[in-house]
């Protein structure tokens, strides 16, 4: 009997700590991550207004959201296409900055490990879901981010974003 009530004593012990330490860490973490998505938003406000508007997402989460596809563009398209991209976007960088990291969590793992488009669509939808967004929003969001580019890139590098995130 008292093996077992010291065992279970132990189990509960072990069970509370392990809880405060996920606690601690999801309290920290969106802090951390509200910072790069805060300056994205400004520094890009008609673009994350936009997107916040057709996703039904706060600034951060849209801010964070386009930075996530922006990243899936940037690694599809030749440095020269994307810095036309990049050139058409305010605050590109620190956008980029705003995306969740990809490959913390055993699911980027998993997605890192597959090739082509299927895996950076998946990070995308990934990224989506880190930041409290459904990742059927990734859909709806790919139309607002190549109008912008469009109107403030031209139609040739609107159509670049495009062909980058099909």
């Amino acid at each position: 009997m008292t093996y077992h009530r010291c065992a279970g004593v132990a189990s509960i012990a072990l069970s509370l700590m392990f809880a405060g330490t996920l606690t601690a860490r999801s309290q920290s973490k969106p802090e951390a991550a509200t910072q790069p998505a805060s300056a994205a938003a400004k520094a890009s406000p008609e673009l994350v207004a936009a997107l916040s508007k057709e996703i039904g997402a706060t600034p951060d989460q849209a801010a964070g959201a386009a930075g996530a596809l922006f990243g899936v563009a940037k690694s599809r398209l030749k440095p020269e296409e994307f810095s036309q991209v990049a050139k058409a976007v305010p605050g590109m960088d620190t956008l980029l900055k705003a995306a969740p990291k990809a490959g913390g969590d055993a699911t980027g793992q998993a997605l890192s490990k597959l090739g082509g488009s299927a895996s950076s669509l998946a990070t995308a939808a990934s990224a989506f879901s880190s930041l409290g967004l459904s990742p059927d929003l990734v859909g709806k969001a790919v139309p607002v981010l190549t109008s912008f580019v469009s109107k403030s890139g031209g139609a040739n590098v609107g159509s670049l974003l495009a062909g980058a995130l099909k």
